[in-house]
């Protein structure tokens, strides 16, 4: 196994010490060393990875040096398209390594969102002719350095992207000690849980329609319904492609006979692909609810902050078109949803809550095209 900080240290000694990217569950630890370690100027969490991509870009246009670019092989496909049009040789050309987290790797058990990327992730390495070396818990500390050096001459020979592709269990672990990439411990202001709003939701009197995004919040949604004896058929679990249950919900939504959509939604999934808001305005669907559950981290992998800490998406939804929107703070405030519900839509509500989420917590029971089968069952019912 490679320990964080001799992977780091490898790296620096082959002068790339900038890093960007989107966090990833296998890449926790040595996001969480490099959160703790780096100056804010050399580490920039980006919204989505293609973006993580065009910073890196930018960083050796003006410096020459490479950049070192983290994801999950899920953000490959948000990658894709910069990596192809504009990183490659028969573009710009420029240089990068990218660090991608392995889920779903072939003969290894994983969700069933991670089952097809993980399949394809090597064919699609090729097809981007991106050379790339399989790094797993028998690469040591001493081989880390001599693979990076040998990506890195290739980078440079090819002027194009290379990669390091990273199986489960590669790196040793380490506890993130600050939580904000300034080093400032987080707010504590927010006292309420994600476990306490869904429950509190749960438990209204409501045949809603509801969208949850990928990570815990489905996963949380799930725990509630069976805690509180609530049929979870109406509950669209979407347990991939983050930031796009929004649009999900939208689509479902347009359906004028279904009334009071509900879409749950992260901080995280929403600044992924945030001009998903302008479609939901835009659109004015009147049964349409957002609610967004904001503690300004990437909970699922390991609790980075998201790269939107100046941000006020209260106000960002405003702006783009939402005439109704709200902000709770406090558990007692969530009395309000019961009006907001009642109120015609889009609207858009953000819920302030703390970071975590319970240790043991459980997994969706259903196949994806199970749950996906006994949801339109319930669409059909309440047409």
């Amino acid at each position: 196994m490679i320990s964080p900080e001799s992977f780091c240290h490898s790296l620096s000694k082959q002068d790339i010490s900038f890093f960007t990217g989107v966090p990833d569950s296998l890449l926790k630890d040595i996001c969480a060393y490099v959160t703790d370690t780096l100056a804010v100027e050399n580490h920039k969490i980006t919204a989505n990875e293609g973006s993580a991509i065009g910073l890196a870009i930018g960083y050796h246009i003006s410096s020459k040096k490479l950049a070192l670019v983290y994801m999950q092989n899920s953000g490959l496909g948000n990658a894709v398209n910069p990596i192809a049009s504009l990183a490659d040789k028969k573009i710009y050309s420029v240089p990068m390594m990218l660090l991608i987290g392995w889920r779903g790797e072939p003969g290894i058990k994983d969700e069933p969102q991670h089952i097809k990327q993980g399949m394809i992730t090597e064919e699609l390495l090729n097809l981007l002719d991106i050379p790339y070396t399989v790094i797993d818990k028998h690469t040591n500390d001493d081989e880390i350095y001599k693979i990076i050096k040998k990506q890195k001459e290739i980078a440079y020979k090819k002027m194009s992207p290379v990669a390091l592709l990273v199986k489960k269990g590669t790196f040793l672990p380490y506890k993130m000690l600050s939580v904000s990439e300034d080093g400032a411990d987080f707010p504590t202001a927010n006292t309420m849980s994600r476990t306490e709003v869904i429950d509190y939701y749960v438990r209204l009197k409501s045949n809603h329609i509801v969208v949850s995004t990928t990570g815990v919040t489905s996963r949380e949604l799930l725990a509630s319904r069976i805690r509180n004896k609530k049929d979870s058929n109406g509950d669209f679990l979407t347990v991939g492609g983050m930031g796009h249950a929004s649009q999900i919900a939208l689509g479902i939504a347009m359906n004028k006979k279904l009334t009071k959509i509900i879409c749950l939604d992260g901080d995280g999934a929403l600044l992924m692909h945030m001009g998903s808001l302008a479609s939901i305005a835009d659109s004015g669907p009147k049964n349409y609810h957002y609610i967004l559950l904001n503690n300004s981290v990437h909970d699922s992998v390991g609790g980075q902050p998201i790269a939107a800490k100046n941000s006020d998406f209260l106000k960002a939804a405003g702006s783009l078109g939402f005439k109704k929107t709200y902000r709770i703070k406090k558990k007692k405030e969530l009395t309000k949803l019961i009006k907001i519900f009642e109120e015609n839509g889009p609207t858009f509500t953000e819920i302030m809550i703390k970071p975590g989420f319970p240790s043991e917590l459980i997994r969706p029971d259903k196949t994806p095209l199970e749950n996906k089968s006994s949801f339109e069952g319930y669409l059909k019912n309440c047409t």
